[in-house]
Formats: C-alpha cells, structure tokens, sequence
C-alpha cells in the first residue's frame, strides 16, 4: 500500500518554528517531484513549496524566505522547515507528488494541522 504521512504540526505562537516531515511507504519517490500543500479553513488548497527529484526548490510567494523544503532519497522522506510564522500560516499541511507534473497523483493523507496564535 502506498502512503504519504505528514507530521509535526502543532499549536505555535507567531513568530515560532516548525518543521513538518513527510514519510513515504510503499514505493520509492525519489524519482519524482514532490510538494507541501495547505488548505486553511474555508479556502482552496494551496501549493506551498516544490522540490524536484534533485533538489530544485520553488515556494509561494507568501512563504518565500521563511520556509525551506527538503529530502532525503534514502529515507524517502520529505520535510518543510518554517520558521518565522505568522496567524495566516494556519491550516491543515498535505504532502504530495507536484500535481504540476503528476495532475493525477493521489496520495493525499491525513495531513498535519498547523495552528499559528497571534
């Protein structure tokens, strides 16, 4: 059975960090681009941050300079380091491959619930 499971949210004032990990199982996904999403309450899912099979990263804009997305192929583990947050940070974190390039991916999980007090 392939799995993404997504960990480490929680409850942080704003300013604080977080670093979220994403644990694959079931198949290797080194190969393939993958991606944090967040869908805050009441609005659409969105992409946060991307990062390519070797490493190349891209954020939102609204994360840009305090987020960092990374992996580690051998673990078949992807993470999302953020730092500085803010109230509007706040929603439910899902990782999966970059539907960009892979529209059909569907290995959506359980997600990991950020929550960002002022």
């Amino acid at each position: 059975q392939v799995q993404l499971v997504e960990s480490g949210g929680g409850l942080v004032q704003a300013g604080g960090s977080l670093r979220l990990s994403c644990a694959a199982s079931g198949r290797n996904f080194s190969p393939n681009a993958m991606a944090w999403y967040r869908q805050a309450p009441g609005k659409q899912r969105e992409l946060v941050a991307s990062i390519s099979s070797g490493g190349i990263t891209n954020y939102a804009d609204s994360v840009k300079g305090r987020f960092t997305i990374s992996r580690n192929n051998a673990k078949n583990t992807m993470y999302l380091q953020m730092n500085s947050l803010k109230p509007e940070d706040t929603a439910m974190y899902y990782c999966n491959l970059d539907r960009r390039l892979y529209p059909a991916a569907d290995y959506w999980g359980q997600g990991t619930l950020v929550t960002v007090s002022s």
